[in-house]
This record gives structure tokens, sequence and C-alpha cells, in this order.
């Protein structure tokens, strides 16, 4: 029981975040089903902090198209991570129900892997810095 509250106090927060922020935490969680070799997530990750590093201060607020973003999204791509994180999204539709907001953020995740795989690695670097 103690579980089912704690994924309602979530969705909760999640209902009430700004989209870009929503759409990064639904893509962290579903991004748990992605095959990650953890050598190469660390090696891409470094490379990232140094790009946002030499931006000026890396812990200023993550963007979706910010270089550091884009370039760990890109060193990371492969079709088969993409498909696990779009069946992963698909497999939280139900989370949506009587929130429309988080149904929202999975239909419009799904429907847009481009924006899904960003968000994935924009949570990735997030978790990285501690943001």
């Amino acid at each position: 029981m103690r579980t089912v509250r704690l994924v309602d106090d979530w969705l909760d927060t999640l209902e009430a975040m700004q989209d870009d922020e929503r759409w990064a935490s639904l893509a962290y969680v579903a991004g748990q089903q992605v095959e990650l070799d953890p050598d190469e997530l660390n090696s891409a990750l470094r490379r990232a902090m140094l790009l946002l590093a030499a931006g000026g201060d890396p812990q200023r607020e993550l963007a979706l198209d910010s270089r550091a973003v884009v370039a760990l999204a890109d060193e990371l791509d492969a079709e088969t991570r993409r498909e696990q994180l779009q069946l992963a999204l698909a497999s939280l539709r139900e989370l949506g129900e009587r929130r429309p907001a988080v149904a929202e953020a999975i239909f419009v995740l799904v429907s847009n892997p481009d924006l899904s795989w960003r968000c994935f690695a924009a949570a990735l670097l997030a978790a990285e810095i501690g943001d």
C-alpha cells in the first residue's frame, strides 16, 4: 500500500510540473529499461559535463536544446535504445489515468521519438549534476 501512495505522490508532483520537466521525468523513468553500457554512459556524461563547464556555470538549468544535452543524446543514440525507450514510455500510459497533464506528456513523448530521446539525455545529465 505504501508503494501505491508513493506512486500517487510522484504522479501528483508530475501533474504540477512544467512540460519539459514532466517530459524529462517520465523519460528518465522509462529510460530505466534502456540498455546502456555503464562505461559508455560515464564517458558520454563526462564529455557532456565538459560542454556544460565550457559554457560557463555547469550548475545552470538544462535546456532540451542545449549543446550538452544534444551532444549526449547524439552520442548515446542507437535504434535499439530508442525502441526500448519508446516501448517503456508506451507502457506508462496507464499512469495518465485521472491525470490529464501526465497523460498528455506520455502521448507527446510516444508521438515524438526525437523529443523523448533528448528528454532522456537531459534527465541523465540532470541526474549526473544532481539537478
